[in-house]
């Protein structure tokens, strides 16, 4: 398994200049070498390919510009570029429901724009990073520091952002085996409020509401910020309204970070082998909540979360399944009510009880039960339906709010 280790590059920084000049001449490059493939496809002589193209660049002022392996990247990755195209269009002429319009042909980068650079591990000094520990970059006079050990080490790649850089480490670990077991299952339920709402099959376990308002608060305040500095200045973007989307992206991400590191954590306590996660297709551009709930529920990077716990949850031998969950919201999970897939709805199916309120559900004998553990018990048994033979489904009623203020993640993951 790959994982990645990153340094926020700023401005302040000594190799900020190196790091500007290069990255706009790898964005020379891609342009450069991106219209001989266009052309060359357009008047139907196929897609030139990498060592073609190597050589036909090698002379330009665009590639010399760069060191020669961290041009041959720029190509590379212009290559895998017009690869997933090909791939994409035969996936469209297969299957259009998973797309939202025909695949263009790779663009060309902003006048103005910046380009990913990737040093290989040839590409990085062998010898300061024995001797110091520190990253050394081709054509780059400044040692970053890294917590990365030599012999993990892939490669690095700096990319731009909207007012920094960021440079990612890439470096091997071992993968744990993931356990089969599916005696101690867990599931999570998405939401705003209730960022993760956390129930298992485990004897005893009390369903958690990990709180997801400071996510809502922050984007909300990002949102009034924008709209401000938006209306004074007349315009979409500035220096300013960059520096306060990077700000919020970061308190963003780290909040997932805490969030994703504390289920993990609960979860191997747990002895938890298997956990299912709900997510339905095309959910951020299809959501119909209202206003402001959409404003909400489509600001916070879900899928983000979801990849953070999947790679943390595979680190500790956790099997993570991302399951569609139609209908778990709606059906009642001590009523036993039956829940299809979408598009498989029979027609005279109805729900035994009835969601009263944002927070509450009222099952079929009148009994109340907080909507978002129902809805994620509901995961749960629509991927593993005997799961809770031997499990106790009456802490449904009683969850635990979990706020992570206080929480200081363990050793489980460094990044």
């Amino acid at each position: 398994m790959q994982l990645v280790e990153q340094r926020i590059i700023k401005k302040s920084n000594p190799a900020w200049e190196q790091i500007d000049t290069m990255s706009f001449a790898a964005k020379n490059l891609w342009n450069a070498a991106n219209y001989c493939i266009r052309q060359s496809f357009i008047y139907g002589h196929g897609v030139p390919s990498y060592n073609s193209m190597d050589k036909l660049m090698q002379s330009s002022l665009e590639y010399k510009a760069l060191p020669a392996k961290v041009a041959q990247q720029v190509l590379r990755l212009l290559g895998k570029s017009w690869e997933g195209y090909f791939a994409a269009i035969a996936q469209y002429k297969l299957d259009k429901t998973n797309f939202t319009g025909k695949p263009k042909i790779p663009g060309y980068k902003s006048k103005d724009g910046r380009c990913v650079l990737i040093f290989s591990e040839q590409s990085t000094s062998k010898k300061v990073f024995k001797k110091s520990g520190q990253i050394k970059l081709s054509a780059i006079d400044y040692n970053f520091d890294t917590q990365v050990k030599q012999s993990d080490y892939c490669q690095s790649r700096i990319v731009p952002k909207l007012d920094h850089y960021i440079l990612e480490i890439v470096y091997e670990v071992s993968d744990h085996e993931l356990n089969q077991s599916t005696e101690r299952i867990a599931a999570i339920d998405l939401g705003i409020d209730n960022l993760m709402a956390v129930t298992s099959n485990v004897p005893g376990f009390k369903p958690v509401l990990v709180n997801g308002r400071p996510l809502k608060s922050m984007n909300q305040f990002f949102n009034k910020k924008r709209a401000t500095l938006q209306r004074r200045s007349g315009v979409q973007t500035s220096k300013r309204i960059k520096h306060l989307t990077s700000k919020r992206n970061f308190k963003v991400k780290n909040y997932l970070h805490r969030a994703s590191n504390y289920v993990i954590e609960l979860l191997m306590e747990l002895g938890v082998t298997k956990l299912v996660v709900g997510q339905n297709h095309d959910w951020k551009r299809s959501v119909n909540i209202g206003k402001r709930n959409n404003q909400a529920f489509v600001s916070i990077p879900h899928g983000q979360l979801i990849d953070m716990l999947t790679y943390k949850g595979n680190r500790a031998g956790i099997n993570v399944i991302v399951r569609e969950e139609s209908y778990t919201s709606k059906s009642s999970f001590l009523d036993g009510d039956f829940i299809p897939d979408y598009g498989s709805k029979p027609t005279d199916r109805k729900p035994s009880g009835k969601r009263i309120c944002r927070g509450l559900y009222r099952t079929k004998s009148g009994r109340l039960c907080n909507a978002d553990v129902n809805g994620s018990y509901n995961i749960l048994i629509k991927e593993f339906p005997d799961a809770f033979e031997t499990g106790d489904s009456e802490v449904l009623v009683d969850p635990i709010r979990v706020n992570l203020s206080g929480f200081i993640a363990k050793s489980l993951t460094p990044f």
